[in-house]
């Protein structure tokens, strides 16, 4: 199989909705390098969140450039053309060396009976009784069994080697890093689907390095992990099993990863992601995206002044079109409207009190994850204040980008790479 460009061992994505953070971000990052954790930064944007802002794919290259040079990272860098599909990726290209191709649309349409037929044939040791080191139990798994699976899942494996080819056509081989993306689907994969989903991947010639599975509980956007932490770990756990038997197995390329999707905040996986990490000496790749656009926003409201006048009224925005912007999102958020707070009553905070119910301090009794998981999905609001939010961004620079260089380090990094047991 050829030998792709190499992603490192440890990488994160990050996010940044107005390409004004590439440089705070990166700071966190030399920051952890300091401190001992190796961690490549990967700038990532949807199609849907240029189509939002009403940017550009280049932007974002610009943007992580910029700041690599200014401030003078000599290690690799990457920027991701994030949840893509062969009819959106064109406008990436010429600028991404990363794509995560989503196929969760395809996911449980039915494949054509022939090749079902012709995967299961090639496959034979996924049928019957097998171990795979690392999990605990035998895997048992009937020829009907397996069968099913494939149905479900070769038709998304195949659109996903449509799109990799494509993009191969244009930037050619070995010159980009692949990310396959199962996770927005209704149930976690098993041990046994993931390692069927793998062989299928290598059948169609797809150097796969990161791959982001559906894991059991809810992955809410910009707040903690919602569901049962041992039973992700258990899952987290066979999934890096099965990862290791699969490139031994079937030729995948030797870095082959997992991919934590909505990532971001998921304080109470972050120790038990560690600790499988190191039992496997396995790598990771962990997606964090709004939690930067949040930042920004509790930078502006730090600021006081006209920051936290902006910062009121993107909540005041955000509150009156909550049915509209939520939408998009129904699946990765959870807001009880009742426990969301009046614009009014926003109007009266003081710069502290909007921090405080903003800023994802669990343990501060005045954090409202409703009224931050608004937010999260609000950046709509302030794409459409055009400049006016930009040069907010400008003036209130020293604040907001101290958020977000603290909150990446702090937040996300440590935990992750740096603190012991």
């Amino acid at each position: 199989m050829t030998k792709n460009m190499t992603l490192e061992k440890y990488s994160m994505g990050v996010g940044d909705r107005f390409a004004h953070q590439a440089g705070a971000q990166l700071r966190a990052f030399m920051q952890a390098a300091r401190e001992g954790a190796d961690v490549i930064p990967v700038w990532n944007k949807s199609n849907r969140e240029h189509q939002i802002i009403g940017s550009t794919p280049a932007s974002v290259r610009a943007a992580a450039d910029a700041a690599v040079k200014a401030l003078g990272w000599t290690r690799p860098y990457h920027v991701d053309a994030d949840h893509i599909r062969v009819d959106t990726v064109d406008g990436f290209i010429p600028c991404s060396d990363f794509f995560t191709i989503d196929v969760a649309d395809w996911i449980g349409k039915p494949a054509e009976a022939e090749a079902v037929k012709a995967l299961v044939d090639r496959h034979p040791e996924l049928v019957g009784r097998h171990a795979i080191a690392g999990i605990e139990a035998p895997v048992e798994t009937t020829r009907a069994e397996v069968e099913q699976m494939a149905s479900k899942y070769l038709l998304a494996v195949q659109e996903a080697g449509r799109t990799y080819r494509h993009i191969t056509q244009a930037k050619g081989e070995g010159r980009f890093i692949t990310e396959v993306s199962l996770d927005e689907t209704d149930s976690p994969q098993t041990p046994t689907e993931l390692l069927l989903i793998l062989a299928a991947l290598a059948d169609e010639g797809i150097p796969v390095q990161t791959i982001a599975p559906k894991f059991t509980g809810r992955f809410n956007k910009g707040v903690d992990y919602v569901g049962d932490v041992a039973q992700f770990e258990k899952e987290f756990n066979a999934d890096l099993a099965v990862i290791a038997h699969a490139v031994k197995q079937y030729g995948l390329p030797a870095n082959l990863k997992l991919s934590v999707h909505s990532g971001s905040d998921k304080f109470s996986l972050y120790r038990p992601i560690r600790r499988a990490l190191a039992r496997f000496q396995a790598g990771v790749h962990v997606k964090t995206a709004g939690t930067t656009w949040l930042e920004e926003v509790i930078g502006l409201a730090e600021a006081d002044g006209l920051g936290l006048a902006l910062a009121k009224e993107i909540y005041a925005g955000a509150l009156a079109q909550a049915e509209e912007l939520c939408r998009p999102y129904a699946t990765v958020i959870d807001i009880d409207p009742r426990r969301l707070p009046s614009a009014e009553a926003v109007n009266g905070w003081s710069a502290g009190e909007f921090v405080a119910a903003v800023r994802h301090e669990q343990q501060n009794k005045a954090f409202n994850p409703h009224m931050r998981q608004l937010l999260h999905v609000g950046y709509k609001i302030a794409a459409k204040m055009g400049n006016r939010y930009l040069d907010a961004l400008a003036a209130c620079e020293v604040t907001v980008s101290k958020n977000v260089t603290e909150n990446l380090y702090r937040h996300h990094l440590k935990p992750l790479f740096l603190d012991r047991g």
